[in-house]
């Protein structure tokens, strides 16, 4: 995927480290043990990230993609999960052409609109997105659950074989 000027690729294993230093200045702390475990089945998901390499050979920016199939909606829904461009290059273009190009890619996997999510406390990156043609439509709710092992959760599927909620 190339935008005039900039190159970018799929994210791959090796870059762990990198995705981990920027996930980290997004202010979600990872290292590069916490990607490479995960990395493995969130591949198999089905999700992708778009990478852009600075000139010093360390990742510039990261977008992590994502795409749903979702029952009240014809298409799927594409996600730009998390997206951070390093603070040392940030104002050069690079959140832009991530963005054009992760929107290229959930266009061609199907996806009939691509949505994303934003800290209410990052009005400039709200801002950015409004002015790449998105729109505010809703609230996003969160709650934290805990930090289940994903043994236990296993454990408790297994469980609840029936499908049904307990």
């Amino acid at each position: 995927m190339n935008h005039p000027s900039v190159s970018i690729r799929f994210a791959t294993l090796e870059d762990a480290s990198e995705i981990a230093r920027l996930l980290t200045q997004l202010g979600h702390p990872n290292t590069t043990d916490d990607i490479q475990s995960k990395w493995p089945i969130w591949v198999e998901a089905g999700n992708v990230a778009l990478v852009m390499e600075g000139s010093d050979g360390k990742l510039a920016g990261v977008a992590t993609l994502g795409c749903m199939v979702t029952l009240h909606r014809s298409k799927p829904v594409g996600r730009i999960v998390a997206i951070v461009v390093d603070e040392a290059c940030r104002r050069q273009g690079i959140g832009k052409a991530l963005v054009l190009a992760a929107e290229e890619y959930l266009r061609r996997e199907g996806c009939g609109l691509v949505e994303l999510t934003s800290n209410t406390k990052l009005t400039d990156a709200h801002q950015f997105y409004q002015s790449l043609g998105y729109r505010i439509t809703s609230y996003r709710f969160m709650k934290d659950l805990g930090h289940p092992k994903c043994d236990a959760a296993r454990e408790g599927s297994a469980e609840h074989g029936s499908g049904e909620v307990q």
